[in-house]
């Protein structure tokens, strides 16, 4: 019923249930539970390696056509600003795949499948699934859908997200320096750490945050010290 629901949300349905339950099967899962299967078909790990190269290239077709006007180098920061474990992973949990990986037992008491580097890779082990259950033609589809609020927006907005990348820039041209960034501190249980980063510049400190993940904090990090600029 769950994976039902999972296709409603996608507006696509699987041909072949199999490649949709390979791509929602972990690795912990996997590796509790389908030993006797070959490595091709035990978890989602080769279907989140392909997943993410179709995923780059489809995202990338899209901004092209969204945005005709852009260069080449502000395409390749909108699409990483898109293209991230922070958004597949918010993407993931409006989709309920939360409700659907599959996990071992371990990751299961630790609350994996609220993890973003689980939910992110599990949404990209998905597109995988779609692209070979219902080729390119599909997925443009799927994503096109998923991904609207970023493909209309303005480009300024979309880039407004990549906040490492905005300080950077405001950083080499104010100071002629790089901006560098450094774990403070981790707190919480394994299943829910919240990791503390500063960004400093020249040595001083110009932005402190927390984040779920280490990159979620570097990005908290350096919003802080833009809304704090001129430094």
């Amino acid at each position: 019923m769950q994976t039902v629901r999972l296709e409603g949300k996608l507006g696509y349905s699987f041909g072949d249930r199999s490649v949709l339950i390979q791509a929602l099967t972990h690795t912990s899962y996997g590796h509790e539970n389908n030993q006797s299967q070959s490595l091709a078909f035990r978890d989602n790990e080769r279907l989140e390696f392909l997943g993410d190269a179709v995923l780059d290239l489809v995202i990338t077709d899209l901004l092209l056509e969204s945005f005709p006007n852009a260069p080449e180098g502000r395409l390749s920061k909108m699409r990483a600003a898109i293209v991230n474990e922070k958004t597949l992973a918010d993407i993931a949990l409006s989709l309920g795949l939360n409700e659907c990986v599959l996990l071992g037992k371990g990751e299961e008491r630790t609350g994996g499948n609220q993890k973003p580097s689980i939910l992110s890779c599990t949404f990209e082990a998905l597109i995988a699934a779609i692209y070979l259950d219902g080729g390119i033609a599909s997925v443009f589809s799927v994503v096109r859908n998923l991904f609207e609020s970023f493909l209309e927006c303005e480009s300024d907005f979309v880039l407004c997200r990549d906040h490492k990348t905005q300080y950077q820039e405001f950083v080499q041209a104010k100071k002629k320096s790089t901006p560098t960034y450094h774990l403070h501190r981790s707190f919480g249980p394994d299943h829910a750490k919240t990791f503390e980063v500063e960004v400093k510049v020249n040595g001083k400190v110009t932005g402190r945050a927390t984040g779920s993940s280490k990159k979620e904090a570097e990005q908290n990090a350096a919003r802080v010290a833009l809304e704090g600029a001129p430094i």
